[in-house]
Order: C-alpha cells, then sequence, then structure tokens
C-alpha cells in the first residue's frame, strides 16, 4: 500500500534521523516498522514566522517495496535519414525542438551562431578580463543560449503549456541531479548546467540530427509566402521547408531582417531596470528571522518583490541567492548585466534584477519613428548609456542602493561579485524618468516589505533590460507565421516563453506542429 500525505517538519526535527519515516507513522497512526520506505515528492520551506517549517509532500509504502530510482527513458530514434526540420537557434527551445523531432522520428538540423560550451568559456572570459565581446559568442549566444551561464533556474508558472514534470525528466535523463523533482523552485546551477546541455547535444547527433556551430544565419529565401532556403554568413544556401525560428530575445538581427523583408513582427511589451545586489547575510537574516548565519540546513535565501508605482509594475526578475552579476552585453559598446547562481549557491552575494514595466503602446511615444522597433530602439539606447557612464568598458555604472533613492552621486561603491568592475555614476539622473522615478519608490516601498533591504550596504548596478524580448513574432493556431508557410516563431525570441522551462515546452509545440504533412 502507498500513502500520499503532507508533512510539517520544524528545522530541530529535520536533524533527527528519519524523521519522515517517525511523522509519517504518527500521521498515518501505524507503527514506523511497518513503513518500508518513504519517497520525497515535493519539497519547499515556510519562513514567513520566526519558526521556520519545511512542508513535505511524501509517499508512504506501507509493507511494500520502496521502487527503484526512475531510469527515465524516452523514444529516440535512428533519423539520419529522415526527413528534415531547421532549427535556428540551440538555447532550451530550440535544444528540445530538436529532441522532440528525434523522437518522433524527423531529423533536426540545428544551426547555433555561437560556439559549444567548451570553446565559449574562451570568450566569457574575454568579457570579464578584456571588456571584449564576440557578437557571436557570449552570455547570451551559444550552447544552450542564455540559460547555460545564467544560473539554470526552472521555476515556471506556464503550467498549461506542456508536461513541465517531462521537461525535468529530461533533465535528469541528460545528467541534472533528482533533486529538481522535488524542490518548489528547482535550480540547476552555472556550474553544472553545461554539462547537462553537452549531454543533449549528444543524444541529438547519436540519433543522427545535426548541429552546427559558428554558423550564423542571415537572410531567409521566400517564394509564394513559402519559405524555401536558408542563407548562411559564409555564404552557404540551404534547402529548407520547415524552419523554427529559437534564436532568443536578444538576437537583434534577426528582428530587424524580418522587418526588412516585410515580414510581420509586433511591438511588445517588456520591463528594463537596474540590477541590485546585497550581502547574503542580509537577505537571510530578513527572510529567516536570524541574526548571524543562516541555519546550515537552509539554502541561501530569496525573495519576490513587486509593487504598483504610477500604474506600472515593478518587480524582482531573475532573483540569484549567492550568485553573481555577469556582463552579458550581446555586443561592444553597449553593457548589459544578468546574475547568475552556482549549484551551492555559496556565493556572499544576493542579486536580484529590479525592472519596471514599459508599455509599449503608452510609454515609447518618442520611438514612434522607429515603428515595430520602438521598443528595441530604446532598450539600445539605454545599454549605451550604460556603456558610457561606466567609462566605455564593460565596467558597469553603480551607486549605493540608498544613494539612488535620495539623488546623491555615492563617493564609495560597496563590494561587487560583478568581475568587470564598477564605476560611481548618478543612475538617479542618467536613467530615465520612466524608469528611474518609478525604481526610486520601488525601493522604498520594498524596503517596508522587507525590513532591512533599503540599505546603504547595497548596490544597484545599470542596467538590467533584457528580461524579455521588446518585440514579437505573431504565429497563427498552428504555430506558423501567419504569412509564411513553414516559419515556426518560437520560444523567447517570438514572444512566447520566458524561461527555460516555458521555452523547452514552446520547443516541443513547435517540433510537433512543424513536422505536419512533412
Amino acid at each position: 500500500m502507498v500513502k500520499e500525505i503532507q508533512l510539517r517538519i520544524t528545522l530541530k526535527e529535520e536533524e533527527r534521523n528519519n524523521i519522515l519515516v517517525l511523522k509519517s507513522a504518527i500521521k498515518l497512526d501505524i507503527d514506523k516498522e511497518d513503513i518500508t520506505g518513504v519517497k520525497v515528492l515535493r519539497k519547499s520551506i515556510d519562513a514567513r514566522k520566526a519558526k521556520i517549517i519545511l512542508n513535505y509532500k511524501v509517499a508512504v509504502y506501507i509493507r511494500e517495496a520502496l521502487p527503484k530510482n526512475s531510469d527515465y527513458t524516452f523514444n529516440y530514434k535512428d533519423v539520419s535519414k529522415s526527413k528534415s526540420v531547421h532549427i535556428i537557434g540551440f538555447g532550451p527551445a530550440g535544444m528540445y525542438a530538436a529532441l522532440c523531432c528525434i523522437e518522433l522520428g524527423f531529423k533536426p538540423i540545428v544551426l547555433e551562431r555561437g560556439k559549444n560550451v567548451q570553446d565559449r568559456r574562451r570568450d566569457l572570459k574575454a568579457i570579464n578580463q578584456d571588456h571584449f565581446v564576440n557578437e557571436d559568442s557570449n552570455y547570451c549566444f551559444g550552447e544552450g543560449g542564455a540559460g547555460t551561464y545564467s544560473d539554470g533556474k526552472l521555476y515556471t508558472r506556464s503550467l498549461k503549456r506542456g508536461d513541465v514534470r517531462r521537461i525535468f525528466e529530461n533533465l535528469v535523463y541528460h545528467g541534472a541531479t533528482n533533486q529538481i523533482l522535488v524542490d518548489a523552485h528547482p535550480h540547476i546551477g552555472t556550474n553544472k548546467l553545461p554539462k547537462v546541455v553537452q549531454n543533449i547535444r549528444k543524444t541529438i547527433l547519436k540519433y543522427g540530427g545535426e548541429i552546427h556551430f559558428e554558423t550564423r544565419v542571415v537572410d531567409f529565401t521566400v517564394k509564394d509566402n513559402k519559405i524555401q532556403a536558408i542563407q548562411l554568413k559564409n555564404g552557404e544556401e540551404l534547402t529548407a521547408n520547415r524552419v523554427i525560428l529559437a534564436t532568443g530575445h536578444s538576437a537583434r538581427d534577426i528582428y530587424y531582417l524580418l522587418h526588412k523583408k516585410n515580414i510581420t513582427i509586433e511591438a511588445k511589451s517588456f520591463a528594463m531596470g537596474v540590477r541590485v545586489e546585497h550581502p547574503q547575510h542580509i537577505i537571510d537574516s530578513i527572510q529567516y528571522h536570524c541574526d548571524g548565519e543562516r541555519n546550515p540546513l537552509l539554502p541561501a535565501a530569496s525573495y519576490g518583490l513587486v509593487q504598483q508605482v504610477n500604474n506600472r509594475g515593478v518587480y524582482s526578475f531573475c532573483m540569484c541567492p549567492g550568485g553573481f552579476i555577469v556582463p552579458a552585453a550581446t555586443a561592444n559598446r553597449e553593457v548589459v548585466v544578468n546574475g547568475m547562481s552556482p549549484s551551492k549557491r555559496n556565493n556572499l552575494f544576493a542579486n536580484s534584477g529590479i525592472v519596471v514595466e514599459i508599455n509599449a503602446e503608452q510609454d515609447l511615444r518618442k520611438y514612434e519613428q522607429f515603428g515595430v522597433l520602438k521598443g528595441l530602439e530604446y532598450q539600445k539606447n539605454l545599454e549605451k548609456l550604460a556603456f558610457t557612464a561606466g567609462g566605455r568598458s564593460q565596467v558597469a555604472p553603480a551607486q549605493r542602493l540608498t544613494d539612488f533613492v535620495e539623488g546623491n552621486l555615492s563617493d564609495t561603491l560597496n563590494s561587487t561579485s560583478y568581475q568587470p568592475g564598477l564605476k560611481s555614476a548618478p543612475l538617479h539622473s542618467l536613467l530615465p524618468k520612466l524608469i528611474g522615478s518609478r525604481l526610486r519608490k520601488g525601493f522604498q516601498a520594498f524596503g517596508q516589505k522587507m525590513k532591512g533591504y533599503y540599505t546603504e550596504e547595497a548596490n544597484i548596478v545599470g542596467v538590467e533590460s533584457r528580461t524579455s524580448s521588446p518585440v514579437s513574432i505573431p504565429r497563427n493556431e498552428q504555430l506558423e507565421h501567419p504569412e509564411i508557410e513553414g516559419l515556426f516563431p518560437c520560444g523567447e525570441g517570438g514572444g512566447y516563453a520566458g524561461g527555460i522551462v516555458s521555452a523547452a515546452m514552446d520547443g516541443e509545440r513547435c517540433a510537433e506542429a512543424a513536422i505536419i504533412g512533412l
């Protein structure tokens, strides 16, 4: 017999051996000797009160053998001689589109402008140390996409878009820890995700798929409103009648290309702001109601904040406990920051994007001359401003949090995890009023919600501008572009996802759609 129950465990109880068996026996009113095993199905932390509770959902096996860990299998087929689907981009959407194609019996041919994860590391080092951005290989472009080196957070609210459990099991199949199947807010970590991505690549190649790195798409051949071929930067032309466009939210050249070819794209709302960095112990003390070090049974504390300011949302984005701030520019002469955490989340700092909603229709009237690309141009201008304010390198403009809110230039800055370095700058006056004034009020409100959050020990670093694409590529009910037969906009770049899991699910959906009638 197997019973699924909920258990509430205190930190003191968590220290005891076999506590789940003991608590399960009490709750089910049975002898603990009758329990042959307890399998954790879900685990979360309730830290709303001083007495912290660990919530468990468990399966209790009563006089029945506990099954061995599931060996997840997927129905991958040899597709080396099958009909092909071309996939542009090898981030989460592209990877899962390729895996899905193989399961369905079709050959994925992946074209990725960036490098594989091993070679990509050298380009990341060049950004951090030499302040040079390889425009095809950076924190956004390359094998695994932006997620590979920016944390690997797997939390999603997109539960209706596909089978989330299947996405997680596939990651476990390719080397991720089983813990992601249990944690309420699962996370792989930037130090472990590259290996998972490499294993996905090996699977695709093993079953006859193709992956071409350093292969940049520069044009499409369209005839009679049907996709006919793909043009590469090296001059090669590939015949293609099914193309999944999974290029991510930072592939601006694709938006310019589609616009130039009069293929419909649309302006969409997005968000921009700054990244705030606190010493991790401050966030721990606020969230866990502790002084000094947190209980070793607890992970580095995180937070989620939101506040309405002048009819726009101001909210935390991609919060990275025990993490690092990284340079996420995709071109020289721009500064963009993002965050990441290693699997242990054991760095001394906590960082999070704090961003402001930007309504494409109401907030960008001064940019109407750029039409559907107005949000993109606004985004670019802010990144160029950050580049200039930081000293015309990957050094980022920064300010103490309290100085930003109070309108003072910071004489000194706090220590930081941002490797290229920080330069004091008056972000309170440099940021557009649309963003800056709302951020200042938002931070004050956050200080009321989290006592101790509003502190001179925190820095704000500019700019956090790549939360999502300011452009979307429309598609119909068949997930195909409404004007171009055979073109399937996909993932974050199309405007249909907002993270690793939702992008992966969208990649699978687009693969299923692309093979129809092939």
